[in-house]
């Protein structure tokens, strides 16, 4: 357990194992499998042509689009440079102790809040992010435009800057021994801001959609998100239509792999399995942590292209560009896990985040006025209903990805390969279904 976690009295992650998840870890795995397999046949019945594409669907409503509105973009531009403010105040001038709300803020708020509060509200990081805002100040003085800047952002970048920025989120989080002392985190957001702004200044707004990791991240959990726009009006839509809507580019098999295999690492590394494998080796538990993390991102992001490239194609196409054009699929999975994993230390160590919060400078201090509140372990208290909720999550994200890649596989494949040619990428659900529930319970 993290220093942050035992500051708090709190478990770093929100799976705490078998004695916190009161469910037959065979009922759980067979009812997950039966559920895929079940959803695979009966869309190879009724779901024979393709129902969402790249456009914006779902219902127009009368409502203006909220970003379109100069007032509510002006005050969200101002809410996330506060914040900002606010986090480097404790930061830069807060004490290295680890009841300092930076770190909650950047593991629990930043990481774990921005993709649920995109679920529910869009893609927010975009809306509130601070290098963006900084980004339009300097083109307002230059006389310049925030959405061009002295280069076009080079295509076959595509998502990978994005992917690397998510990586080295999960190794300082999750690798790296001095990741609760402030000076590591401090040098971590120096570095992000310094890449955001140079990137912006270089790119434009096209580096922010491709290459800034937490918008990127935020922006593919917001496509789950049943608000969407269109022509200035708020659409209501299904979360599978928005889905759909993912641009496929170079990188996006490597960000999703890098969000899904994290994630898994995250529960594997306190298993019992692992921690008696790392303990036995004569190498240190760093380098295994480093090999663990990297091997986690890379099987999944080969076993998924593998799964995808195995399916029968048009002569010309070409598989390799097979697996971004499926990569939108995992994102439902990526958002399941992330609920089932770090649902109760969301809920709980960041309850204890917004009370310290109150005193970024550790000196007795209640700005905020929550510095007397208490936190509420309501969700560790049910412990049975903690646990239905995580294998639903679980199961729901792996339903929603198979529905969303057989609408892209009957629109992509050709007509012979379009069921035959799934079943590879099928199996490679099933398999991240088992392996992820089996990380459920293992950990």
């Amino acid at each position: 357990m993290s220093p942050l976690a035992q500051a708090g009295g709190l478990s770093l992650h929100g799976i705490g194992g078998a004695k916190d998840l009161p469910i037959s870890p065979e009922l759980a795995i067979a009812g997950a499998v039966a559920a895929l397999t079940v959803s695979f046949t009966v869309l190879a019945l009724a779901w024979r042509k393709p129902r969402y594409d790249e456009v914006e669907r779902g219902r127009l409503t009368g409502i203006r689009a909220p970003l379109e509105v100069p007032a509510v973009v002006a005050v969200l531009r101002v809410f996330g440079v506060v914040v900002f403010l606010y986090a480097a105040v404790a930061g830069v001038l807060g004490k290295d102790l680890l009841t300092n709300p930076i770190f909650g803020m950047f593991y629990v708020w930043w990481w774990v809040g921005l993709p649920l509060l995109s679920v529910l509200l869009g893609p927010v990081w975009r809306a509130i992010s601070p290098a963006r805002t900084i980004n339009l100040v300097f083109a307002k003085v230059s006389g310049g435009d925030q959405d061009r800047g002295l280069f076009d952002y080079p295509a076959r970048l595509g998502y990978w800057p994005a992917a690397l920025g998510l990586f080295a989120f999960v190794w300082m989080e999750l690798v790296y021994p001095y990741s609760t002392e402030l000076g590591s985190v401090r040098l971590w957001c120096s570095v992000y801001v310094a890449l955001m702004l140079i990137g912006g200044a270089l790119f434009g707004s096209s580096f922010y959609e491709r290459g800034d990791p937490f918008e990127v991240y935020s922006t593919l959990a917001g496509k789950l998100s049943i608000w969407g726009s269109r022509d200035g009006r708020v659409v209501v839509r299904s979360p599978l239509a928005g889905l759909a809507t993912v641009e496929a580019a170079p990188g996006l098999v490597g960000v999703v792999a890098v969000l899904f295999g994290s994630t898994a690492f995250d529960s594997f590394r306190d298993s019992i399995r692992w921690v008696s494998f790392v303990q036995g080796t004569d190498r240190s538990p760093y380098l295994m942590n480093n090999l663990g993390l990297l091997g986690f991102c890379l099987g999944v992001g080969v076993i998924f292209a593998i799964g995808t490239m195995a399916s029968g194609v048009e002569p010309g196409f070409r598989r390799t560009t097979l697996p971004n054009l499926f990569a939108h699929s995992v994102v439902p999975i990526v958002i399941g896990y992330i609920v089932a994993h770090y649902l109760t230390f969301w809920f709980e160590t960041g309850q204890q985040t917004l009370i310290q919060a109150s005193d970024p400078l550790s000196d007795g201090s209640n700005y905020l006025g929550t510095g007397n509140w208490s936190v509420n372990y309501w969700l560790s208290l049910h412990p049975t209903l903690l646990a239905d909720l995580k294998v639903v999550s679980v199961v729901t994200g792996h339903v929603l990805g198979v529905i969303s890649a057989h609408d892209r596989a009957v629109k992509l494949l050709p007509k012979r390969h379009q069921l035959t040619g799934q079943l590879p990428l099928l199996f490679a659900m099933v398999a991240f279904t088992v392996g992820g529930l089996y990380l459920l319970f293992a950990a």
